[in-house]
C-alpha cells in the first residue's frame, strides 16, 4: 500500500513548536523552488548541493549557479543558505558501476539516490541539524515511495531524522515550473548522469521528447 508521504510532512510541521534546522539536499534549482517555498515557513534551511551524478562538469557548474541564483533572490521566511560540495563524479561512478545496464528509474537510480541522501544525512548528523530532506520527490519522473523508503532507512542507519515528503502532490511540480519561469531558471532536459542524458538524446532523436524535464 502506498504511503502518503506529503501528509506525513504536513502532520510533522503541524506539531512543531520551534524552528528546526534542516539540511535539504537539492538536485537543482528548479526542483528546489516549490520545496523551499513551503519549507521556509517552518525551518531554517541549508541547501546542500551534492550531486556527483551530474555530467559533464560544465552542466554541474551551470546547475549549481542556477541554484545559487534562486537562493539569493527568493524571499525566504526563515534562514536560507547554501552549502556547496566538491564535484565528486568518481564516487558516483564507483557506486553505480555494477548497475550500468539497469533500466532508467531502476536500481542504478536507487543507488544514486542513496549516495546523495547518505552524504546529506552524515553531514546533518555531524553538524547537529534536526532533520535532513531532499527535493527529489518533486519530480513526476521519480518514484517518491522509493526515495522516502531509502531516506527513512538511511536516517535510521545514520541516526538523524529524515523529513518525509512528496512535493509533487497538490500541483507541486506545476508550481515548480511556474517558479522557475518567474525566477528565470534554466531547466535541464535530463536528470544528470550520462545514462539519463543518453536516454534524453535518444528520445529527442525519435521525436518523443519535446519539453524540458527534471
Amino acid at each position: 500500500m502506498k504511503i502518503n508521504y506529503q501528509q506525513k510532512l504536513y502532520d510533522l510541521v503541524a506539531s512543531l513548536d520551534y524552528t528546526p534546522k534542516l539540511l535539504l539536499h537539492s538536485c537543482c534549482g528548479p526542483c528546489s523552488t516549490t520545496c523551499i517555498a513551503y519549507l521556509t515557513k517552518y525551518f531554517n534551511i541549508t541547501v546542500l548541493f551534492y550531486n556527483p551524478n551530474i555530467e559533464p562538469v560544465s552542466e554541474y557548474e551551470k546547475r549549481k549557479k542556477e541554484q545559487i541564483k534562486f537562493i539569493q533572490n527568493f524571499p525566504a521566511q526563515h534562514k536560507l543558505s547554501i552549502r556547496d560540495c566538491d564535484y565528486d563524479n568518481a564516487t558516483f561512478k564507483k557506486q553505480v558501476e555494477p548497475y550500468t545496464q539497469a533500466k532508467e528509474g531502476g536500481v542504478r537510480c536507487h543507488q544514486c539516490y542513496e549516495l546523495r541522501l547518505r552524504k546529506t544525512a552524515q553531514i546533518a548528523k555531524a553538524e547537529a541539524y534536526d532533520y535532513f530532506a531532499t527535493t527529489l520527490t518533486i519530480s513526476p519522473y521519480k518514484n517518491s515511495q522509493v526515495i522516502n523508503e531509502i531516506g527513512g532507512r538511511v536516517g535510521e542507519e545514520e541516526d538523524i531524522p529524515f523529513l518525509y515528503s512528496d512535493f509533487k502532490k497538490n500541483d507541486g511540480y506545476k508550481q515548480s515550473i511556474e517558479l522557475s519561469q518567474k525566477y528565470d531558471l534554466y531547466r535541464q532536459n535530463y536528470c544528470g548522469c550520462q545514462y539519463g542524458q543518453n536516454l534524453a538524446l535518444n528520445n529527442i532523436k525519435n521525436s518523443n521528447f519535446n519539453e524540458n524535464v527534471i
